[in-house]
């Protein structure tokens, strides 16, 4: 007899990234002039091969894990697979330091993931700022630890446990900002440098995961933050989306999670032709024409500025829809502006038909 439907939802998502992970490093292997183990190379090309000893060249996956049912079940997902690919297997719990007793909880999850066999397993503090608000904050913090330690331990990558119902909630969440089409395209399956971040449940809803520990008998840690309705997104979950889908029937989420990739599609087409176009737009001497940007479909432009201002030392983060709206104003209804100051001390103005970003 098999495993629980859920269960085996859940290894067949986290096999198929591991089998990504391993054909990259492979390549990667061996574009630096190295020849990959045997069992790399079989990997990648889809085969299962037996369990294998540790080897330093076998690629290292993380798992970021909170102790809640999402994440424990991609651990526990990803110690089963990676008993039977040429990969090692660790994870990392990150201390918020938000709740009383978070410390210990995070070195009750630590000890949860080393009882998985799987290694290194971390239990990381972070001190979490102001900036942007709690949520973003906390989330900040959060990838700055997982990253130190991802580059700490040489990993190849680090699973995340985002579901489909936390890509309809980021949906929303971007609908809500107005934030343009790059927001409604959610989170992105592979993110962060060199593809690091990887997503394997997002086509998976929330309750299979949780299902799947109920199946294995994992205990799980419910956050507190994740129903206090003085955070946006508990908000949304508990509100917002039970009664979307009172309202539209079933099938909201699932919709949503289409809408997610239908726009990153979009969404990345549009960003090769302005990076086709930043070229073309340009004088001899890099600058950029007025004229030439009025000619390109909005879109498009405001891509282009968006790169330029970003390039220039403006924060992506911090560099909202409202202030690439005024920058093009200077190229679609110019009246003589002032220059238009941006995040990072930047300042955008119109001189002689060119359109100058630069540090003030």
């Amino acid at each position: 007899m098999g495993p629980h439907p859920a269960v085996a939802a859940i290894r067949l998502a986290v096999r198929r990234v591991l089998h990504d992970v391993i054909a990259e490093h492979a390549e990667q292997t061996e574009r630096a002039g190295h020849a990959p183990h045997p069992e790399l190379a079989r990997a990648g090309a889809g085969s299962r091969p037996g369990t294998l000893p540790d080897r330093p060249d076998t690629p290292l996956v993380l798992v970021a894990c909170s102790g809640g049912a999402d994440s424990m079940a991609l651990a526990s997902a990803l110690a089963f697979e990676a008993r039977k690919l040429p990969v090692r297997a660790g994870g990392i719990t990150v201390d918020h330091g938000l709740q009383d007793g978070s410390d210990l909880r995070a070195t009750e999850v630590a000890a949860r993931l080393a009882a998985m066999d799987l290694g290194p397993a971390e239990a990381v503090a972070v001190h979490v700022g102001r900036e942007g608000g709690p949520e973003a904050a906390a989330r900040d913090a959060r990838y700055a630890a997982l990253d130190a330690a991802a580059e700490r331990h040489g990993a190849a990558a680090v699973l995340l446990g985002h579901t489909r119902d936390d890509q309809a909630e980021t949906v929303l969440l971007g609908l809500a900002r107005g934030s343009g089409i790059r927001s409604l395209s959610g989170m992105a399956a592979a993110s962060g440098p060199a593809g690091r971040y990887r997503r394997p449940f997002l086509q998976l809803d929330r309750q299979t995961a949780r299902t799947a520990c109920l199946a294995q008998s994992l205990p799980v840690w419910d956050d507190p933050h994740n129903i206090d309705p003085a955070y946006t997104r508990s908000r949304l979950r508990h509100e917002g989306l039970p009664a979307l889908e009172k309202a539209l029937g079933k099938g909201v989420v699932e919709a949503l999670a289409r809408t997610a990739q239908l726009s990153r599609d979009d969404a990345d087409a549009l960003d090769t032709w302005a990076a086709a176009a930043d070229r073309d737009v340009r004088d001899d001497a890099g600058r950029l024409e007025c004229a030439k940007l009025y000619a390109l479909p909005p879109a498009v432009r405001r891509r282009v500025l968006r790169r330029a201002a970003i390039e220039a030392g403006s924060p992506a983060g911090s560099l909202f829809a409202r202030h690439i709206e005024e920058v093009d104003r200077l190229v679609t209804g110019w009246r003589g502006q002032q220059a238009i100051n941006l995040p990072g001390r930047v300042e955008a103005l119109r001189q002689g038909g060119r359109l100058v970003i630069r540090q003030s």
